[in-house]
Order: C-alpha cells, then sequence, then structure tokens
C-alpha cells in the first residue's frame, strides 16, 4: 500500500488540498499498480513561522486555478453562445484549430465557421482528463459525443470528438478539436 507524505506551508484551503489529494492518488497509480482506495496522501501543514529557505522566512504561493473547471466553465459559456464569458476565460494569444480550418484567434471567426454548417450543435461530455506539462501549461482532453440540427432540419447525434486545451493560470491558451462530424455527413 504506497503512501505519499507531503509538507505543505499553511494557507492552501481544503478545496486546493482535495485537488493535491486526488493528483498526487493518480500519480501513484500511473506507476503502481494500486487501487484508489489503497493509495494514502498524507498532507501536514507546516506553520510560515517554521519555514526558511534562504534564510527568510517565507509564505505559500497561492495555488493554480483547476484547469478542468476552466474548460468546463468556457464550454458551457460557449454551448450558452455566451461569448463575452467565454473570451474571458481565454489568454491575450490564444488558438483554435477545429477539423479543415487554419488556427483562429477570435470566437468570431469560430461562429461564422460554424454558421454554414450546423444550426447549432451541443456536447455530451463522458470524460476530462488532465496533467501537467513539461512547461508551464496544464493540458486538459475532453472528449464525448456531439448532436445537434442542421440546417435542413435534419438532425444528428452520437458523433464522436475529443478536444485539448492548453491552460495556463486560469487562462485558455489553446484548444484542438477533432471530431467525426465529416464522415457522418457523408454517409447521410
Amino acid at each position: 500500500m504506497p503512501i505519499v507524505e507531503l509538507h505543505l506551508l499553511e494557507g492552501y484551503n481544503p478545496e486546493d488540498k482535495q485537488r493535491l489529494g486526488e493528483v498526487l492518488t493518480d500519480a501513484v497509480r500511473f506507476v503502481v499498480p494500486a487501487a484508489p482506495e489503497l493509495v494514502t496522501v498524507i498532507i501536514r501543514d507546516i506553520p510560515t513561522e517554521n519555514y526558511y529557505r534562504g534564510r527568510v522566512q517565507r509564505t505559500p504561493a497561492a495555488a493554480r486555478p483547476d484547469p478542468v473547471q476552466c474548460v468546463k466553465d468556457y464550454l458551457a459559456a460557449m454551448e450558452a453562445r455566451d461569448l463575452a464569458k467565454a473570451s474571458t476565460l481565454l489568454a491575450k494569444d490564444f488558438t483554435m484549430t477545429f477539423p479543415g480550418t487554419a488556427p483562429m484567434t477570435e470566437l468570431q471567426e469560430l461562429i461564422a465557421w460554424s454558421r454554414p454548417r450546423y444550426k447549432f450543435v451541443t456536447k455530451t461530455y463522458e470524460g476530462f482528463d488532465a496533467m501537467q506539462s513539461a512547461g508551464d501549461a496544464s493540458v486538459v482532453y475532453c472528449r464525448g459525443t456531439l448532436q445537434g440540427q442542421y440546417h435542413d432540419e435534419s438532425r444528428f447525434e452520437g458523433i464522436r470528438f475529443i478536444d485539448r486545451f492548453e491552460v495556463i493560470g486560469g487562462k485558455i491558451i489553446k484548444q484542438d478539436v477533432w471530431n467525426d462530424m465529416a464522415e457522418v455527413r457523408t454517409r447521410t
């Protein structure tokens, strides 16, 4: 039974510690074949008055925003067509690439590109997976199926998709999208 002990400066809230416990459990399970309930994570808070580095007393840095929640908030805003809210979750140098497109940098480009393709599309999510990249970006994948309506009033559903996001500091810097929409459309 693996045991992970983490010493952490006081100041992180229970939600941040919960996230730490979950990702540490997952990190252990990436290598050790143990069920989640067999991985023990112990987080010990160290009072800041008991911690020095470089002869200086230190305080903790703020926790990073949850990248999965950032992506979920963005996708919910997009589905609600709240482009103003969705835009607040995008980095200044944001790019997105959809099947058959060059990279786009503005949500209005996406709207213009999708307008002649279908009346509307919604997503059913099967899951979200997140990991830290070697750099500063967190990578979030979401996967599931698309459903919606074409302009001829015919409906579609069950079309597989996967989106890959890069998130830094609670802002999405990149979105790449893959789906089977074209393949399904040519068969109907």
